[in-house]
């Protein structure tokens, strides 16, 4: 007997057609000051395909229109890549970089709206989510470009990477506000090790590899696997045009981490990085939720804790603690401090390994060590929380947190907007069908697509 894989059921459950709707109905009152578009993207297979791995889904980009305190419209697309219709990555003349499922992340650049899988090339949007194709910096990127890419609030300089299980294992990326790459360099000493997500400093780029590495005998076309013989470690490197030869490598308990909260200089001119990980145990259970295969836990992230690691580069040494007892997932930040010390910090948390607890929204404060749950129902599910500061604000939490829900009970969807500060609803925009549970999105100001249509 064949079962559906748990990422085609549920909260996962594909969206099945491409609609656009008008006139949104609200609830509450949405603020002015959103005005512009919130975009996410996920992994939605077309009807009759089982994709081998979760994150071999074809991309879907949701998105929704809000001006002036109106839901004008709401509407998505499947990002039209050569992988939506079949064409495979790999080929006779090596791995095409166009092949796609494009379904990570969606961010703005220089004017572009860009959707990101991290072993391909990004993919330009319209501003009304129609795809223009494969995006290459004007024939200057020809290497993947990860899918957490960091724009400096300071410079508004972009900073990524491209990962490879074969040498070069890393190179790091700047390019400038209008999206013209400036800087690009090898980083020495990167193994075949996952490096999914990354973080900057004002004065240095992190970057982490876990103990999930290249394994050529893993067959779910996603070729990366546990391995106790892959060294766990932080490396730093110096931002700047000579930062590469400078990088150093610090080893870290066994662990794996997808995604980064923040990391900042303290006052003491030490490192401070912090992010949900997994353990070997929660690894399993996660990767087995993903490829669908017995052995599972109850969600696609088990054992994911909230880690915090210090980094002493005079004595050379690394603190590291687990900070928090509750399960936790894509980690968010007023992103005005990327960076920078932050204070708050948001994420979602998901019920445990055997499938206790609930869905919601937690609030860390991090010089008091306080955390807040805003809890959305029974069998209700929101995607990663994204943060956009209230005008004329000076308080870091000052702002508002925009969030989509799956609701299984109503098949349904709604966008929440909460006060990020008290984490209390202020507005639901209720959308015309559910929206399958997602991975990244981003809010895109008008003022960012200036001269846009839409």
């Amino acid at each position: 007997m064949t079962t559906t894989p748990p990422y085609l059921t549920g909260h996962y459950t594909p969206v099945v057609e491409e609609v656009t709707a008008t006139g949104l109905t609200v609830e509450g009152t949405l603020p002015p000051e959103l005005t512009g578009r919130l975009l996410r993207n996920g992994h939605n297979p077309k009807p009759g395909v089982t994709p081998t791995h979760w994150f071999k889904g074809s991309g879907m980009v949701h998105g929704i229109r809000l001006r002036d305190g109106r839901a004008e419209w709401y509407r998505n697309r499947w990002v039209q890549t050569p992988a939506l219709d079949g064409a495979p990555y790999m080929t006779e003349h090596g791995p095409d970089l166009t092949a796609s499922p494009a379904g990570t992340h969606v961010i703005e650049h220089g004017g572009r709206l860009l959707a990101l899988c991290e072993a391909n090339l990004p993919f330009e949007l319209t501003p009304d989510l129609d795809t223009v194709g494969a995006y290459d910096f004007d024939g200057t990127l020809r290497t993947a470009m990860t899918a957490h890419p960091k724009e400096d609030p300071v410079t508004g300089e972009l900073h990524f990477f491209a990962s490879s299980p074969f040498p070069p294992f890393l190179t790091y990326y700047v390019s400038d506000a209008k999206g013209a790459i400036t800087h690009s360099a090898e980083v020495p000493g990167a193994t075949a090790a996952l490096k999914h997500d990354f973080a900057i400093t004002r004065s240095h780029v992190v970057f982490v590899e876990g103990n999930v590495t290249f394994d050529h005998t893993e067959t779910s076309g996603i070729p990366y696997s546990w391995s106790d013989h892959q060294p766990s470690r932080i490396g730093v490197m110096p931002r700047g045009e000579d930062g590469a030869r400078h990088t150093r490598w610090f080893s870290i308990e066994p662990g794996n981490m997808l995604h980064v909260s923040n990391a900042y200089e303290d006052g003491q001119g030490r490192i401070v990085l912090e992010g949900p990980t997994v353990d070997r145990e929660g690894f399993r259970l996660s990767w087995n939720w993903w490829v669908g295969a017995p052995g599972r836990g109850s969600e696609p992230n088990a054992r994911s804790y909230t880690r915090r690691w210090v980094l002493d580069l005079t004595a050379g040494t690394v603190d590291e603690q687990i900070i928090d007892d509750l399960p936790v997932e894509f980690p968010t930040i007023n992103e005005d401090y990327t960076g920078a010390e932050n204070r708050y910090q948001y994420a979602i948390s998901f019920p445990d390994e055997k499938g206790f607890g609930g869905y919601g929204i937690v609030k860390y404060d991090r010089t008091t060590g306080a955390r807040r749950i805003h809890q959305v129902g029974d069998a209700r599910l929101p995607s990663e929380a994204v943060f956009v500061p209230a005008a004329g604000t000076a308080r870091e939490d000052d702002g508002y947190l925009l969030t989509v829900v799956s609701d299984l009970k109503q098949n349904a969807s709604q966008l929440l907007v909460l006060d990020a500060a008290g984490l209390d609803r202020i507005a639901t925009v209720h959308l015309p069908h559910r929206v399958t549970a997602g991975i990244h999105g981003s809010w895109i100001p008008d003022t960012a697509l200036e001269g846009s249509a839409g």
